[in-house]
């Protein structure tokens, strides 16, 4: 039977939205709940930005010594063999890609304004397909432009161009959310019986369906008997009105009335992750979870009328289709009243290893906790915020690592590995 599959593209569309960002160690964060999440592949950035490089390779290399486990790593770029030759030169273990072109006819000229045809489109991808193959990277995606409002005949000769060069997945990018749920169930079905290759959803929420279409999306390349890769953000945050939201999709996929008893998800999810990263994601962007946000919401489980309240206290199923406790709330929290010292970047050794300490985290020596204590200093510098807990424990464990992360210095050539 197809299976679905979670691709997560915080890292990468998620901090393209607008008046937003991540600090690396955030990012960097963000995969490490990922993987223990059990999702399948995060979109962690573009290898061919120069200030991502660092980051890109510091955790490729978290891959390679086994501290990210299962998650895979791929990078976006533009498909074109100039943007694959950089990435490869900059990104040397880089191995699973998603090559991104444009294919309708609106950017095919409002975008580019007379400088590529279909043809020329078709053909740049191959290129880029093939130098990615060569260069040696183990999965590629490619990636549709505005599929929503691509002509379907010229969607399958691009599809099939890219599935004969060697990609894995055709990425159907509803780019400005213009699809719903029954326009694109019946695109990614046709689509899917005519390529017979797996499916990558890509929605968007300009009109406020971005789950929805996920969902329809992923349902037609199934019932057409190929794979579906459903694209996510955390708390839906992405470009202009977000993208599909990872907890509610998972949700979802594994709860709604058409899906829920089917076992659809390729991957084992550890749901009860879900109230931690979506309130870290929170905290790193800076913006709120929203009160209605589905499942990770302050009303997710909030109850006042008489007869809900009855209701959920006589049997919590009544008003609730799904415990707290699956999405890993319910625990108290603290707030400190009294004193508290705090980890900044004007921290001293005192201070810090007295914080360390409250985590059962020691050094043998002074000497030692300072070189921690400065690289987290300068992760304050960069983040312009108190790190969590699990952001200090991981400067504490993976120092190395921590200081490629937070290494940014402008330069026309990035050093070699």
């Amino acid at each position: 039977m197809p299976k679905v599959y979670i691709i997560d593209v915080t890292n990468r569309d998620g901090v393209q939205t607008a008046k937003l960002g991540l600090a690396k160690l955030e990012k960097t964060m963000i995969n490490l709940y990922l993987d223990q999440m059990g999702v399948f592949q995060s979109e962690f950035g573009f290898p061919t930005t120069h200030h991502e490089v660092r980051y890109l390779r510091a955790n490729l290399e978290l891959a390679e010594t086994g501290v990210i486990k299962s998650l895979r790593l791929g990078g976006w770029l533009r498909a074109i063999v100039p943007d694959v030759e950089l990435a490869f030169k900059l990104v040397p273990h880089l191995k699973h890609l998603n090559l991104s072109i444009s294919t309708s006819d609106q950017m095919i000229q409002g975008k580019f304004k007379g400088s590529k045809t279909r043809a020329s489109i078709i053909d740049d991808m191959r290129r880029a397909v093939s130098a990615a193959r060569a260069l040696g990277a183990e999965s590629i995606g490619v990636n549709a432009e505005d599929a929503s409002r691509t002509d379907l005949e010229f969607l399958v000769d691009f599809a099939l161009a890219a599935k004969e060069e060697g990609a894995d997945r055709l990425r159907y990018c509803d780019t400005l959310g213009y699809d719903d749920p029954f326009t694109i169930y019946e695109t990614i079905a046709r689509l899917a019986e005519r390529i017979a290759m797996p499916i990558e959803i890509h929605c968007h929420g300009d009109l406020g369906m971005a789950v929805a279409t996920s969902l329809a999306g992923a349902k037609g390349a199934i019932d057409s008997g190929v794979d579906a890769y459903i694209n996510t953000t955390i708390n839906g945050i992405g470009e202009r009105a977000g993208n599909a939201d990872l907890v509610a999709v998972l949700l979802a996929v594994t709860k709604s009335k058409g899906f829920a008893g089917k076992n659809l998800l390729g991957n084992s999810i550890n749901l009860s992750l879900a109230w931690k990263i979506a309130r870290f994601t929170s905290y790193a962007f800076g913006v709120p979870i929203p009160i209605n946000q589905p499942g990770v919401g302050a009303n997710a489980f909030a109850h006042a009328s008489g007869i809900h309240a009855d209701g959920v206290l006589k049997d919590p199923q009544n008003y609730e289709l799904y415990s707290y406790e699956d999405l890993g709330r319910g625990e108290p929290e603290y707030v400190e009243t009294g004193r508290e010292i705090c980890a900044g970047e004007y921290s001293g050794i005192s201070g810090f290893r007295y914080i360390m300490g409250g985590m059962a985290v020691t050094f043998n020596n002074d000497e030692e906790a300072r070189k921690v204590l400065e690289l987290v200093r300068y992760a304050n510098v960069e983040s312009h915020k108190p790190l969590v807990e699990d952001e200090l424990i991981f400067i504490a464990q993976y120092p190395e690592i921590a200081r490629k992360l937070l290494t940014l210095v402008p330069l026309e050539n990035i050093p070699s590995e």
